[in-house]
Order: C-alpha cells, then structure tokens, then sequence
C-alpha cells in the first residue's frame, strides 16, 4: 500500500460545524457542556477555522450533531498517494526555477564582453 496525503481545510471545516450546530440546534455554550470544556474557546477556534477539533473531539461530536466524522471534516480535493504528490511538487520545482531564475552565460556577465 502506498502512502496517501490529505488536507483538510480547517476553515471551511469550521464553517461547517456552524452550520452543522444550527442544524441541530445547537449553541456554541450547549457543545460547550456537552464536551465538558470550562470555556467555549476552542470551540470558537473551531468554527474560524484557527484549529481543528481533536480525534476525541470529532467522535463525540459527530454522535452529538448525528452525522460521522467525513461529514464534519471538509477535505480540499482528493486523496493524493504521497509518492505522485512528491513527483509533481519537485517538478513543479524545477519548473518554477528554469523559468524563474537565469543563469548568465559567459558573455553576460557584467562587466565581460566578447
């Protein structure tokens, strides 16, 4: 099996868990207790997208908001195996740097001529 790359997109996760709150009729101070937090801090961090709720955090709220953890969670694109995603990036690279940078010859170098 080959490894896999995947980038969720925190602030598109949090507007999500608003609309998933309001839904089901849901404050941010009842996910508040139902999660046992003293304040509603990462929860507000949550829904501006700043972080993303833990492991443990995702189960108890996909069974609180009745849905499963993928429909929390929005995923920018698709699965990407790590090997492919490493080959296009280097590419991607190299072509950035042909295009990007000029290597003088010789006779372009300042102060030389032919």
């Amino acid at each position: 099996m080959e490894p896999m790359y995947v980038s969720i997109n925190s602030e598109k996760t949090g507007a999500n868990l608003k609309s998933l709150f309001k839904n089901n009729g849901y404050s941010v101070r009842d996910i508040q207790s139902v999660m046992g937090f003293e304040n509603p801090q990462s929860i507000y961090k949550w829904l501006s997208g700043r972080s993303l709720p833990s492991l443990d955090n995702l189960v108890i709220l996909s069974k609180v908001l009745h849905t499963t953890i993928e429909d929390i969670l929005v995923v920018d694109g698709d699965v990407v195996f790590l090997h492919l995603y490493y080959r296009v990036s280097t590419l991607s690279f190299l072509i950035f740097l042909f295009r990007f940078t000029s290597i003088p010859y010789n006779n372009e170098i300042k102060g030389r001529s032919k």
